[in-house]
């Protein structure tokens, strides 16, 4: 996919998927494993999952290579296997959505804020990001979503290894408080400024808290936007069991509710991200139509 073909897409609104994380955690797959590896071996519960959400109307499936980059893989010692494990599971999504959404090469963060310690550093950031995405092109993915990211810095080299990889769009979430306040300092309103002026084609926010508090967030958002404003939260606040389980607070119509008021707001890519399912997409749909 071009940046001028995603451009056209997003003429209307664009539906993404929802969450895969914690439909796999509730699938059976244990925490702390290593997700890539686990669903290489349960291959058919993620297939599963993302037909449900192209039946539910999700035009573009991320590939779940969110953890698929050498720092994060090192911690299970897997870092010598990055090509082999993004080639297949993009594969595997491929061949779950069968050609009916288009799929995205997903990456985040390296889980540590630049200038932490001497790993920390920009040039091992873009680095990090050159691989990974280098692997996602050859293994064909349609564009590339840098998300749930918690340092503007890093996310600048995100986009600019991208742009040094490959021409394929990339739309950048990072992940806020209620307020719209980074992580690790800034604002949503900063980082987009500064990520679609260095070349991403879509900016915005996911996980952290529910739609119901982002309206403010995706307003400030869209005043200063020359690019889609993507909105992929999750559903609702979690509380935390006995078990240790996470309960989010919205059902599917209190999401799609709610999201409808972000898209009234400017949210143009549109999805779910900690606790929604394809019934959630499907609830956003069907009061989309």
């Amino acid at each position: 996919m071009t940046k001028e073909e995603f451009q056209k897409l997003t003429e209307r609104v664009l539906i993404l998927d929802g969450a895969t994380g914690s439909n796999l955690i509730a699938a059976g797959m244990p925490r702390g494993v290593c997700a890539e590896k686990w669903i290489l071996e349960h291959e058919e519960v993620l297939m599963e999952l993302q037909r449900a959400y192209v039946n539910a109307g999700s035009q573009v499936v991320l590939a779940p290579t969110f953890g698929g980059n050498r720092t994060n893989l090192t911690r299970y010692g897997l870092q010598d296997q990055a090509r082999e494990l993004n080639h297949r599971l993009v594969d595997v999504t491929k061949r779950a959505v069968d050609g009916k959404a288009y799929v995205a090469g997903d990456i985040t963060t390296g889980g540590k804020i630049l200038g932490a310690d001497a790993e920390a550093t920009y040039e091992n950031a873009l680095e990090n990001y050159r691989e990974q995405i280098s692997y996602l092109k050859e293994a064909g993915v349609d564009l590339l979503i840098a998300e749930t990211m918690i340092n503007i810095d890093e996310t600048i080299a995100a986009v600019e290894a991208a742009g040094e990889v490959c021409d394929l769009p990339i739309l950048c979430s990072m992940t806020v408080e209620a307020d719209g306040t980074v992580f690790s300092g800034g604002s949503a309103r900063e980082a987009a400024m500064t990520l679609q002026e260095m070349g991403a084609s879509a900016v915005g926010i996911n996980c952290s808290v529910g739609p119901d508090q982002l309206e403010a967030v995706v307003s400030g958002i869209k005043e200063i936007a020359t690019v889609p404003v993507l909105v992929k939260p999750n559903a609702g606040m979690p509380t935390i069991t006995e078990k240790g389980e996470a309960r989010y607070s919205m059902n599917a119509e209190d999401f799609a509710e709610h999201m409808m008021k972000l898209i009234e707001r400017g949210a143009g890519v549109v999805g779910g991200c900690c606790g929604t399912t394809p019934e959630f997409i499907r609830a956003l749909c069907q009061r989309l139509r």
